[in-house]
């Protein structure tokens, strides 16, 4: 399959940002009739809701470009009990009617189910050690996208998607998700002042934000984008996780710590709302009308190696 080089991309990003531009002045007088939300951030980058955008309109803008998005998932431990659900649910509702190639990480890969796939949709499973320590787990998660871009994923996709295994799709996740570098505002914090984000807040951490500072919390469950961006952001966040670690450091919230670092340096060319990462023991707010993507509940002490 041809790939698109990432400098095509962008000039195809910008003409079509043109057009959004259009469109967007056209629709937001009916979206402020429709929503209280914020569609757009401080740095003019569209923040994906409901309402903001023609789903048809915009698959269909991007399904000729014949792109091929990759998706990671982490299913370590017990959390490979959550794969099927993830899969199936994803061949329902994600990217559906594009080349998807599916990256399971696991340490148990004879339990990982068999998933009836879409025409143009791979999964390759790719071992990796598991851990006493769910820290652990996630804080290798950087390094093991790295190396894996490095090996396999930059010559088999165009964009790529890095999801939490303990999820699963209701409700249409297409192109309109597509950006240079894209990042999910946090369920539990999208209502919150930045003084009250879980930021890394010790000076001594490489992940550290100050009070004064922060734009949105981003959730560690969705990371997105072209993938030499994903690229470049895992590389950095695993450099910094390791001088940390140097150190005798542990980020607050390990790999999303110091993702929201990163994100705050290297602003995000596309946010996507809370419906892209809900929680399922969250009641549905007025805000947000479809829940397209959600973390199931589970009991950690269950599924953890430690709690």
């Amino acid at each position: 399959m041809r790939f698109i080089k990432p400098y095509v991309l962008l000039v195809i990003a910008g003409i079509f940002l043109l057009l959004g531009y259009v469109y967007f002045s056209f629709f937001s007088e009916r979206l402020n009739r429709c929503t209280d939300v914020v569609a757009v951030t401080p740095w003019l980058a569209p923040i994906v809701w409901e309402g903001t955008f023609d789903a048809v309109l915009i698959d269909n803008i991007y399904k000729p470009m014949n792109l091929t998005v990759a998706t990671t998932v982490f299913a370590v431990g017990k959390y490979v009990r959550f794969l099927q659900d993830f899969l199936e649910t994803a061949e329902k509702h994600f990217m559906v009617g594009f080349h998807v190639r599916y990256y399971v990480f696991t340490d148990r890969p004879h339990d990982v189910p068999s998933v009836n796939l879409s025409q143009g949709r791979h999964l390759s499973v790719i071992q990796v050690p598991g851990s006493n320590r769910w820290q652990e787990i996630s804080a290798r998660r950087m390094e093991i996208i790295q190396t894996t871009i490095e090996r396999q994923i930059r010559g088999e996709a165009d964009y790529i998607f890095c999801l939490d295994v303990d999820s699963k799709f209701h409700a249409h996740w297409g192109s309109e998700s597509l950006g240079r570098l894209v990042a999910v505002i946090h369920p539990g914090y999208y209502e919150q002042t930045r003084d009250r984000f879980p930021y890394e807040r010790r000076p001594a951490s490489t992940a550290y934000i100050p009070m004064d500072e922060g734009d949105y919390y981003y959730g560690g469950a969705m990371i997105g984008g072209f993938v030499e961006d994903v690229y470049t952001l895992a590389k950095v966040c695993r450099t910094r996780f390791e001088e940390d670690a140097g150190n005798s450091i542990e980020a607050a919230w390990q790999e999303e710590s110091h993702l929201n670092r990163y994100l705050l340096d290297n602003k995000p060319s596309k946010v996507l709302s809370p419906e892209y990462l809900w929680q399922d023991f969250k009641a549905k707010t007025k805000e947000v009308k479809v829940i397209r993507f959600s973390g199931v509940i589970k009991n950690y002490a269950d599924v953890r190696p430690n709690v």
